[in-house]
């Protein structure tokens, strides 16, 4: 099985910077593989509230994470200085999928990639909710088409 190459820093719409931290590294030496996931939790939230329109953590409507994956092209490690890449894949009637890269400071190759699928619902309820149509307008703003 042959396995799907890198992506590249040019293919993501926004970008937020996070700093590994010491605690990151496992025994191995490197970033241990469940904190990926806290990179693309970090990088999704603040485009979220910042640029999405999201009013977290007290608005009427929240988001929940139904769907992650990462797939590993290379490690990092404490203190490499981290950009998550954000591209909007998909916009569904409740639902959004982001697309993710992680790279290092001056690479264009991602050290890892992944999705994140939130699924918009009702605070109160817990059930799904259309997407605010501002909320969409804004998503869009970032889409790419695969």
């Amino acid at each position: 099985m042959s396995r799907t190459p890198p992506g590249h820093r040019a293919a993501y719409r926004y970008f937020q910077d996070v700093t590994t931290r010491w605690k990151d590294n496992d025994a191995f030496g490197h970033v241990n593989n469940v904190e990926y996931f806290s990179y693309f939790d970090t990088a999704v939230t603040y485009f979220e509230v910042k640029h999405a329109g999201i009013e977290l953590p007290h608005g009427a409507i929240r988001c929940l994470v139904v769907e992650v994956i990462c797939r590993y092209h290379k490690s990092v490690a404490f203190p490499d200085l981290l950009t998550v890449g954000l591209r909007v894949a998909h916009i569904g009637k409740s639902s959004v999928r982001y697309e993710l890269g992680i790279f290092r400071e001056g690479e264009d190759d991602a050290a890892a990639e992944g999705h994140f699928i939130h699924v918009f619902v009702d605070a109160a309820t817990q059930r799904p909710v259309p997407i605010p149509p501002d909320v969409r307008a804004n998503l869009q703003g970032y889409a790419v088409t695969n």
